[in-house]
C-alpha cells in the first residue's frame, strides 16, 4: 500500500431507510484500501476515504450496484472539434476514460461528438475540457437549442469560405506571373509590379502564414504523434517553395534583376487549391446528425396521465411505466403502451412506412410518437423514455453511424509512406551534392534539395480524388442522384446486394381506388355516387383514396345528411335517404347483413392481390365491394430488371404482411421477400447479409428505414420520401426513381475508375520528377511548372467525368 490517500463522493439512489444505508456502508468498509466509509442517508450520499494502489473508482461503483443500489452518474455531450482521422477519435476517447471520475467516454467519429458518463463529484466539465485541450483538441458543451449547433457549423465553413477567397485574390497576381515565365504565353501582358520578388513576397507571405496556419499546425499534431499526412506535405512543400524564394528575393537586394526561378506562386496557389477541397469536403461533411434531431423531434413533448385519481398534464420524460396516459383524437401517442379503453384508427406512418392507418382496440399495443387518428384512447404505458420504439431506432441509428469507419483515402496512405521516403532522397541529394558534385556550394545544394521537394510536392497528388469526386458527383447530380460525400462515391461500386423497401419505393405509397365490384341489379353510377359521399366525410386515408378515385371517373358527390365513423369497423352515412355501410366483414355481420360466397371469395382474391377490400350495405343488403391498394411505380418492374442484369441480388423488405408483400414482389419481378418485419428488424436483416459476405445497398424512404440505411454499406433514400431517411442516407435519388440505384452504381464505377488514373498519373509524375530533379536537370522552379502541370492535367482527366451519359 502507498501512503497517498485519496477521497471521493458518490451520490446514491435507492435508498430507502437507515438499514439501506448501514448496509452499503458495511459493504464499502469491508474492501480491500478502504480506510472510512459513512453513508448519508438524508444526503444519499457515501463519502469514501481510500487507497488508490488498490481499489479504483470502478469498484466502489460495482460495489454500490451489487447491494442494490445505483450511483448518480451524469451524461454530458461535447461536440469535437480539430479531429481529422479515426486514430484522433481513439486518442480523445482513452485520454477521457483515464480521467478520474470519467466511468464512460465514447466518441462518435461520424458525428464528430463524444458522449460521457461521468460522476459530477469527482470531475466537472471544465477540467474534461482542459484534459483535451492539452492534446490539442477542442470540446465544446452541446447546446439545448439544436439550432445553435447548426448556425456554429455554418460559421466555421463561412470563416472556410473567407479565407479561401482572400487566399484567391492574393494567389491569382502570382499565378499571372508563372504564366509570363512560358514562351508560348508571351502574348499575355503583366504589369511590372508582378514581377518585382518583394510584391510576390508581400501577396505570398499572407497565403502562406495566415491561410496556410492549418496546415502548420496539423503537420505539427502528426508529427508530435509520430506520424505523417496530407497536411506534413502540404507544409514541407510549401514551405520549400516560400522560403527558398525568399531567400533568392533577400539575395537579390542591389541586382534590380528579376528571377524566374522565383516560385512564391507554387507555395500561394497549392494552399488555395487544397484549402478549396477542405471546403468541399467541410460542406459535404456530418449532417448525420439531423437525422437524430428530426427522429427527436417526432417525439410528444408531454403526456396527459391519470395519478391520485387526477388527470395531469407532465413532461415525457415523466410518464413512469403503467401510468395510464389519455390520448386524444389528433394527438401523438406519447409512449409505447396498450390501449385499455377505446377505439381508433392510428396513423403508424412515420415509424412503420405504411401510409394506411392501422384500426387498433382494447389490448392492442400502439407505439409512442404514432398518431392518433379518430377516436379516444386510455392507453397503459409498457415502455418509457429510452426503451420506446423511437427511442430505439434513434440508438440503432446513432450506432450505425458510429460504426461506421471512415474510409482512409488512398492518397493519405500512400502519404504516409511518401513523406518520410521524399524527405530522405532530398537530404541525401543535398548531402551529396553539398560534399561531392559541387563541394562547399551551399545555395547549389540547397536549389537541388528543393527542387526534390517540390517535385514530390502532393499537389497533384492532393487532387486526385477530390477533384474526381467533385466532378463525378456533380455530373450524378445532373441525373438526379445526389451522393453526401466521396467516401460514399467510392464505396457504391463494390454493391452486389440491393434490399428495396416496399412503401414509397417500390410502390407510390399512396392508395388509390382499384376496383368496384357491383351487386346484381345495382346501378354502378348510383353505388359510387352513394359510396364517395358517405366517404367524403371521412379523414381516413383509404376514403380519400375513394372518394378521389371516383372524382376521377367524373362522378359528381352531393351532400349526405348524417355520418359516423365506427372505430375498427367503417363507417355508418345516411345520403339521399338511403343508409350506407360501409366496411370490414365484422360490421356487415354485425348489422346482420349478408354477403354471398361468390363475393366473399372475390373479396378474398382481392386481398391475396395486395389490396384492401372493403363491403359496402345499402338499406340493410349487401350493395358492393370497393378495393383500394398502393400502386406499383411505372419504372419499378424495368429498373429491377436493369439490377438483376447488372448482376445484382435483389430483394424487398416490408412491415406489410407476407400475403400482400409476395403480391407486389411476383408483379415487378423480385424473388426473394422478407415480410413483416419490425422497424428495428431492418438493420437486422441488412447485418445477416453483411456478415454472409454481401455488399449491401438499402433503399427506402421512411423513418422505418433510416436504422437500415445508416447500417447498410450504402445507404440510398428515395427523394420523395421523409426528410429522416434522406438525412440518415448516404445517396438521395431525387426523382424517386428507382433506376437512380443503377445509374448511381454505374456513375460510382466511372468515378472510381478516374480516380485510379489520377492516381497514377501523380504518382507517376513524382517516381519521374524526384529523380530527374535529384541529379540536377530540374531547377527549382521547372520543378515547380512540372508540379502545376500534373495538377492541371489531373483536373482536366477529372472534368471528362462532366461528359459521361448514363446507359439506358
Amino acid at each position: 500500500m502507498s501512503n497517498e490517500i485519496k477521497e471521493t463522493d458518490y451520490q446514491i439512489i435507492g435508498m430507502t431507510c437507515a438499514a439501506c444505508a448501514t448496509r452499503i456502508e458495511k459493504g464499502l468498509k469491508k474492501m480491500d484500501g478502504v480506510k472510512e466509509a459513512n453513508v448519508n442517508l438524508a444526503l444519499e450520499k457515501s463519502s469514501i476515504k481510500y487507497d488508490p494502489e488498490v481499489v479504483t473508482d470502478q469498484d466502489f461503483q460495482k460495489k454500490i450496484q451489487s447491494l442494490g443500489y445505483d450511483v448518480v452518474m451524469e451524461k454530458t455531450e461535447f461536440d469535437i472539434s480539430g479531429m481529422t482521422c479515426a486514430a484522433c477519435a481513439n486518442k480523445i476517447e482513452k485520454r477521457l476514460n483515464k480521467l478520474d471520475g470519467v466511468d464512460k467516454a465514447t466518441v462518435n467519429f461520424a458525428l464528430e461528438t463524444v458522449l460521457v458518463e461521468y460522476n459530477p463529484e469527482h470531475i466537472s466539465v471544465p477540467e474534461m475540457k482542459e484534459a483535451i485541450k492539452k492534446l490539442g483538441y477542442t470540446l465544446e458543451q452541446k447546446k439545448e437549442n439544436a439550432g445553435e449547433q447548426v448556425d456554429h457549423r455554418q460559421k466555421e465553413i463561412e470563416k472556410q469560405q473567407g479565407k479561401f477567397i482572400f487566399s484567391l485574390i492574393l494567389s491569382f497576381p502570382l499565378l499571372w506571373a508563372m504564366v509570363s515565365h512560358f514562351k508560348f504565353t508571351s502574348f499575355i501582358w503583366l504589369p511590372d509590379m508582378f514581377m518585382n520578388p518583394w510584391v510576390q513576397f508581400a501577396l505570398a507571405t499572407p497565403v502562406q502564414f495566415i491561410v496556410g496556419k492549418q496546415f502548420y499546425v496539423g503537420a505539427f499534431k502528426a508529427l508530435r504523434n509520430k506520424s505523417a499526412n496530407m497536411d506534413v506535405l502540404v507544409a514541407l512543400g510549401t514551405s520549400a517553395a516560400y522560403f527558398y524564394s525568399l531567400y533568392l528575393s533577400i539575395s537579390s537586394i542591389g541586382s534590380g534583376a528579376h528571377m524566374v526561378e522565383l516560385y512564391y506562386e507554387t507555395s500561394a496557389v497549392l494552399i488555395t487549391l487544397i484549402l478549396l477541397g477542405k471546403l468541399f469536403e467541410a460542406k459535404a461533411k456530418g449532417r448525420s446528425s439531423e437525422a437524430i434531431k428530426k427522429l427527436m423531434g417526432l417525439q410528444a413533448k408531454n403526456a396527459i396521465v391519470v395519478r391520485d385519481g387526477r388527470e395531469m398534464i407532465i413532461p415525457i420524460e415523466e410518464v413512469l411505466q403503467g401510468d395510464i396516459v389519455y390520448v386524444k383524437p389528433g394527438e401523438k401517442i406519447p409512449v409505447d403502451g396498450e390501449i385499455v379503453e377505446g377505439e381508433s384508427a392510428l396513423d403508424e406512418s412515420m415509424l412503420t412506412g405504411e401510409s394506411i392507418p392501422i384500426d387498433k382496440a382494447v389490448g392492442d399495443a400502439v407505439i409512442g410518437s404514432t398518431i392518433n387518428k379518430n377516436g379516444f384512447l386510455k392507453i397503459k404505458a409498457t415502455k418509457v423514455g429510452k426503451d420506446t420504439a423511437l427511442a430505439q431506432i434513434i440508438k440503432v441509428v446513432e450506432e450505425a453511424q458510429g460504426s461506421k469507419a471512415p474510409i482512409q483515402r488512398l492518397a493519405d496512405v500512400i502519404s504516409g509512406i511518401f513523406v518520410p521516403i521524399v524527405v530522405g532522397i532530398a537530404v541525401i541529394t543535398f548531402l551529396i551534392w553539398y560534399f561531392f558534385v559541387s563541394p562547399g556550394e551551399f545555395a547549389e545544394a540547397l536549389e537541388k534539395f528543393i527542387a526534390v521537394l517540390v517535385i514530390a510536392c502532393p499537389c497533384a497528388l492532393g487532387l486526385a480524388t477530390p477533384t474526381s469526386i467533385m466532378a463525378g458527383s456533380g455530373r450524378a447530380a445532373e441525373f438526379g442522384i445526389l451522393f453526401k460525400g466521396g467516401e460514399h462515391l467510392e464505396t457504391t461500386h463494390r454493391i452486389d446486394t440491393i434490399i428495396l423497401d416496399k412503401t414509397g419505393t417500390v410502390t407510390n405509397g399512396k392508395p388509390s381506388l382499384t376496383d368496384a365490384i357491383l351487386a346484381e341489379g345495382m346501378d354502378e353510377k348510383e353505388f359510387l355516387t352513394l359510396v364517395g359521399t358517405a366517404e367524403s366525410n371521412s379523414e381516413h386515408p383509404l376514403a380519400e383514396a375513394i372518394v378521389e378515385g371516383i372524382k376521377e371517373k367524373g362522378i359528381e358527390l352531393v351532400a349526405s345528411e348524417t355520418f359516423e365513423a365506427i372505430p375498427g369497423f367503417g363507417i355508418q352515412s345516411t345520403v339521399n335517404g338511403k343508409q350506407l355501410f360501409i366496411g370490414t366483414r365484422r360490421l356487415m355481420a354485425k348489422q346482420n347483413i349478408t354477403v354471398q360466397e361468390e363475393k366473399l371469395a372475390k373479396m378474398e382474391n382481392l386481398e391475396k392481390q395486395g389490396k384492401t377490400a372493403m363491403l359496402v350495405a345499402i338499406d340493410g343488403h349487401f350493395a358492393g365491394i370497393v378495393a383500394v391498394a398502393d400502386t406499383i411505380k411505372e419504372t419499378s418492374k424495368e429498373a429491377i430488371s436493369r439490377l438483376h442484369s447488372m448482376g445484382l441480388d435483389v430483394v424487398m423488405i416490408t412491415g406489410d404482411n407476407t400475403q400482400t408483400a409476395q403480391a407486389i414482389a411476383d408483379q415487378v419481378g423480385i424473388k426473394k421477400v422478407i415480410a413483416e418485419v419490425l422497424p428495428e428488424g431492418k438493420a437486422e436483416e441488412v447485418e445477416k447479409l453483411q456478415k454472409a459476405g454481401k455488399k449491401v445497398a438499402m433503399v427506402g424512404d421512411g423513418i422505418n428505414d433510416a436504422p437500415a440505411l445508416a447500417t447498410a454499406n450504402i445507404g440510398m433514400a428515395i427523394g420523395t420520401g421523409t426528410d429522416v431517411a434522406m438525412e440518415a442516407a448516404d445517396i438521395t435519388l431525387i426523382r424517386g426513381d428507382l433506376k437512380s440505384i443503377a445509374d448511381a452504381i454505374f456513375m460510382s464505377k466511372k468515378t472510381i475508375t478516374n480516380i485510379k488514373q489520377n492516381l497514377f498519373w501523380a504518382l507517376a509524375y513524382n517516381c519521374i520528377g524526384i529523380p530527374i530533379a535529384a541529379v540536377g536537370f530540374l531547377a527549382p522552379w521547372l520543378a515547380g511548372a512540372a508540379m502545376a502541370f500534373s495538377s492541371v492535367s489531373v483536373v482536366l482527366n477529372a472534368l471528362r467525368l462532366q461528359r459521361v451519359k448514363l446507359k439506358v
